[in-house]
């Protein structure tokens, strides 16, 4: 049990430093690791080259990587959503992972990644995402093929060649929705989501959810079309708490969503 210290004012639930919101874990959103500690520069501090697990053991440990990123607890249930399974498949599949010391479950059923689950899984995000990038930057595609795309190649590309990319697309630091590169220099500064922007607050599209690129796809199809980008001003213009709606401006236009989404949306604190 940790002791307590009263540290000062605490910043509002939805207003968070990636870097330093949970004391008691790493952030490994922000500040991915190798074999537990932390990785500043990848292409000369990066994971070995490891043999790599099958794709569908893959999609297990990114998922997993995903949902805890977001500061969610995991669980079967959330899982089998995730992946389109059955609870009982997904039972089956976790089995296997605990024996390989992949993951481990909690007496109150939560799933956490082991280091050596973690190494993996954040080998895997990196891949993705790199190939994101050179996918949007160098060839054009939008945000929703992109994310498709990239989730065949990643399992196609080796650590070197993601390297590769990595240095010929200028070293980004985030993927094409503003979510973190495993190993890339950290994006400084805090953030918040959209929902608590009041109604003539005006801030920066900073991020927008991986697990809501997941869960949601048509999500970064609707944004794309609405003018949303990262670095794009937005200004709450009417907030309904009781319909669960809010609209924000963007450009010249007034966008409609529900606070659901906007709750998938991160921007500048």
């Amino acid at each position: 049990m940790h002791d307590l210290v009263d540290s000062g004012p605490q910043p509002p639930e939805h207003t968070r430093n990636l870097n330093t919101r949970n004391p008691d874990r790493t952030n490994y959103l922000t500040t991915p690791t190798i074999g537990g500690a932390p990785v500043v520069n990848t292409t000369t501090a990066r994971v070995a080259e490891m043999e790599m697990p099958s794709e569908a053991v893959s999609r297990y440990l990114e998922a997993i990587y995903y949902i805890d990123a977001e500061g969610d607890v995991v669980r079967a249930s959330r899982l089998a959503e995730w992946l389109g399974v059955s609870q009982a498949t997904v039972a089956a599949a976790l089995r296997r992972m605990v024996e390989n010391r992949l993951v481990a479950i909690s007496p109150g059923k939560e799933i956490t990644l082991t280091a050596g689950g973690r190494e993996i899984a954040a080998e895997l995000v990196r891949r993705h995402r790199i190939a994101e990038r050179w996918l949007t930057d160098v060839l054009g595609f939008d945000w929703l093929t992109a994310d498709e795309e990239a989730a065949r190649l990643e399992h196609a590309l080796s650590g070197e060649v993601a390297d590769r990319l990595y240095e010929m697309i200028g070293r980004p630091r985030t993927c094409p929705h503003g979510n973190p590169i495993p190993g890339a220099e950290p994006v400084p500064g805090d953030e918040r989501s959209l929902m608590t922007l009041a109604p003539g607050e005006t801030s920066r599209v900073r991020r927008v959810s991986e697990v809501a690129e997941h869960e949601v796809p048509d999500l970064l199809q609707f944004l794309g079309e609405q003018g949303f980008r990262l670095g794009v001003e937005v200004t709450a213009v009417e907030v309904s708490r009781g319909a669960g709606t809010m609209t924000v401006r963007v450009g010249d236009q007034d966008v409609a969503m529900s606070l659901d989404t906007a709750h998938k949306i991160w921007i500048d604190a």
